[in-house]
């Protein structure tokens, strides 16, 4: 059962053209890489660009075991 709240925003959704909901979701993919950055931020003060860049992608892909290890190689590289 879904709600009136979901009900218009699947209404709204579908209203969209393709590019808009294109254009949506890299704005929510964007806002999320920027909420995840402020978390490692706050944890880990200080931390460079490059570093912040491969922690945030760490954790988007924590679930992915191949993609873990590549960007455990790269936040390697970047400490050296």
């Amino acid at each position: 059962m879904s709600s009136e709240v979901e009900r218009e925003y699947a209404r709204r959704i579908s209203e969209m053209s393709p590019a808009q909901r294109m254009s949506r979701c890299a704005a929510m993919l964007a806002w999320t890489r920027q909420q995840i950055a402020r978390r490692i931020q706050n944890a880990q003060p200080g931390i460079g660009d490059e570093e912040l860049k491969w922690r945030v992608a760490l954790w988007m892909y924590q679930a992915e075991p191949e993609m873990v290890q590549m960007i455990e190689q790269k936040l390697t590289d970047v400490s050296r």
